[in-house]
């Protein structure tokens, strides 16, 4: 069993953040514990508490982890993008193509909960970012609509988007037909991007 002081804690992150993203490739983070995680890395349960805090701060980390991964995605798509029109479908399907690639991380990003604890500003910045990825498209796309307007617009896509890459990722759209989530994801952002052209 490794020693607190064989590594830095940045090593340790690192090395612990690296070993839960793996676990994750193949299994739901259900089947994941503190004892797994410290066990993976040759370290004692209290080591991984001491520098995260605790297992759901660790989990935490996990999301964290995917979210800049999700962001960096999101943006080397965008820039190839032609107009604001092009980079919101972009945007939606490197959100669908992500969660396929990465069910299981995908899912505790909205799966993880804080357990009455408060969100950490760091986590809140993600977020933010990718949330207002979206609201700055929409402010392009449609520049009459007000900052209240373009807000309940985003959630509204990115719920539409989400339900679809969800029940596309579980396998849930019960049809007898397969269904191509791109499609689904074009049919609601066709609807949106004609009616603001309307």
């Amino acid at each position: 069993m490794a020693r607190r002081n064989d590594h830095t804690r940045e090593e340790l992150v690192s090395m612990t953040l690296e070993q839960v993203k793996n676990f994750l490739a193949q299994h739901p983070h259900h089947e994941l514990s503190l004892r797994k995680v410290a066990g993976m890395i040759g370290y004692v349960p209290s080591t991984l508490v001491n520098v995260f805090g605790n297992y759901n701060l660790l989990l935490l980390h996990a999301v964290a982890q995917t979210l800049d991964e999700l962001f960096a995605e999101a943006e080397a798509e965008m820039k190839e993008a032609s107009s604001a029109e092009d980079a919101l479908k972009r945007l939606a399907y490197c959100y669908l193509n992500f969660a396929s690639r990465n069910p299981y991380r995908w899912q505790l990003i909205f799966q993880h909960t804080m357990n009455g604890e408060e969100l950490p500003e760091w986590q809140s910045e993600r977020i933010n970012n990718m949330t207002g990825m979206l609201e700055t498209l929409i402010q392009q796309i449609n520049p009459n609509l007000t900052s209240d307007e373009t807000l309940e617009a985003s959630r509204v896509i990115w719920s539409g988007v989400h339900g679809i890459t969800l029940l596309s990722v579980d396998d849930k759209l019960f049809t007898a037909v397969p269904v191509d989530g791109k499609a689904l994801i074009d049919n609601l952002l066709n609807t949106y991007l004609n009616a603001w052209k309307g």
